[in-house]
């Protein structure tokens, strides 16, 4: 059927918001950044009139940046109250961990035959070792997530990507939390090298094994110091 010109015509009057939605998707990139990093932490109430002014933006983009920003489950709005940095139930986290190993011992189990473009996981992994030499855990853990990233981004599908960027980014919400980043990702780093190593050698089967064993001993670790810190929290 032929489109008309009502319809043309209802959609030409959309175009004021492409630049409008742009402005608001980077902003949203940025505040995503900034939540990832810390600099906004699980319970902080965002403050519309500061971001907006140090973001030099309008209100109402900086609220359909908060908007994309809920749909991902990084923020929550409380009526008459304000929005917050999105603290995670210990449930949330156990749910994060069970997608992270559906797709990503998908992608490593739906590898084709070696040899695997390598570059990004390589650059991951030396990234969180040097990270470690200089104490800076925070460091590995960015890297961290800069590993997985880049195994998933092994299988070329840009809608798995965008999905694992948003659970990954819910992720680092639990980890804010846990006041030991030391303990959470130390023991991680000679696994992701043990993971490249095996991709490397195209032991793509080794590979998952390594990948489904080290996601369920992270879950069980992570969940267990992530109830201890939210029952330690006064209500």
């Amino acid at each position: 059927m032929a489109t008309t010109d009502f319809g043309l015509g209802g959609l030409a009057q959309d175009r004021a918001l492409l630049g409008r939605t742009s402005t608001a998707e980077r902003v949203a990139d940025i505040l995503r950044t900034r939540i990832a990093e810390g600099f906004f932490p699980p319970g902080e109430r965002l403050a519309e009139d500061g971001i907006g002014k140090a973001l030099g933006v309008s209100r109402n983009t900086l609220r359909e940046a908060f908007r994309l920003l809920t749909h991902e489950r990084l923020l929550i709005h409380e009526l008459n109250r304000g929005v917050f940095v999105r603290v995670l139930a210990v449930e949330d986290v156990t749910d994060i961990y069970r997608t992270r190993r559906l797709v990503e011992c998908a992608v490593v189990q739906g590898l084709g035959d070696p040899p695997y473009p390598l570059e990004g996981l390589d650059a991951a992994v030396s990234e969180g070792e040097r990270a470690a030499e200089r104490s800076d855990w925070q460091g590995v853990s960015t890297a961290n997530i800069h590993f997985h990233r880049a195994l998933v981004g092994l299988a070329g599908s840009a809608r798995t990507d965008e999905l694992m960027r948003g659970v990954l980014a819910e992720l680092r919400l639990a980890f804010h939390v846990v006041d030991d980043p030391r303990l959470l990702h130390r023991p991680y780093l000679v696994r992701n090298r043990d993971i490249l190593e095996a991709l490397r050698a195209g032991e793509r089967a080794s590979a998952q094994l390594l990948l489904a064993d080290y996601l369920d001993d992270s879950r069980a670790q992570l969940v267990e110091a992530y109830a201890q810190r939210v029952a330690d929290v006064p209500a």
